[in-house]
């Protein structure tokens, strides 16, 4: 998938200057289609002045939550590389045992903690008028899964000896940001394009 990273870019990069150019070209040929153009002074500015607001949207902080879970995810379970003061821990320990219970019972009871938060009467996740959807709960699905998964292999990892101090833990976080690294400028030019054409079309 990585190597196809760099085409899809290329990709959204030539979509981007098509939309662009195309939309100066409809625009004058057809001024009462209700195109607006991205080269004419309008476009322009909001380009430039809408550009870190596109991109500052809700998917960018899920996608860092998520991938800082995946780090913490992934390394619970020890480092994969050899030359780590702590070799990679198996699965068959009692530690290793004893810590998939507890991080269990963690996920059980913030599983039970949510559903108190969103099920009973009047629940503070709830919508002022008592819809789950849309709701404060709707909005921070992917932010409590994300967290609940975090805490629960974090919980794993202290407790099998694969997280042997703050620097291990806060090392899982940096590592899956670093796995996630390549797709944020796809990400950035998928989002600018999406909003250039919401821009554009009447």
């Amino acid at each position: 998938m990585r190597t196809k990273l760099p085409h899809i870019a290329l990709a959204l990069v030539l979509a981007q200057q098509l939309l662009m150019l195309g939309s100066w070209l409809w625009s004058a040929a057809l001024p009462l289609s209700g195109v607006r153009s991205m080269l004419s002074e309008e476009g322009i500015r909001w380009f430039l002045g809408h550009f870190a607001e596109s991109v500052a949207s809700p998917v960018l902080v899920w996608l860092l939550l998520l991938a800082m879970a995946y780090g913490a995810v992934v390394r619970c379970r020890g480092p994969r590389d050899t030359a780590s003061p702590h070799a990679a821990l198996t699965e068959n320990t009692y530690r290793a045992s004893r810590a998939r219970i507890i991080a269990a019972a963690f996920l059980v009871v913030y599983v039970g903690i949510v559903v108190l938060l969103t099920a009973v009467p009047h629940a503070v996740l709830l919508s002022a008028s008592g819809l789950l959807w849309p709701s404060p709960f709707s909005a921070s699905l992917v932010p409590l899964a994300a967290f609940g998964v975090l805490m629960a292999a974090i919980l794993y990892g202290i407790v099998a000896g694969s997280f042997q101090s703050l620097a291990d833990i806060y090392g899982a976080l940096v590592y899956g940001l670093r796995q996630c690294a390549p797709l944020l400028p796809v990400y950035i030019l998928l989002v600018q394009f999406l909003e250039s054409l919401r821009f554009v079309l009447p």
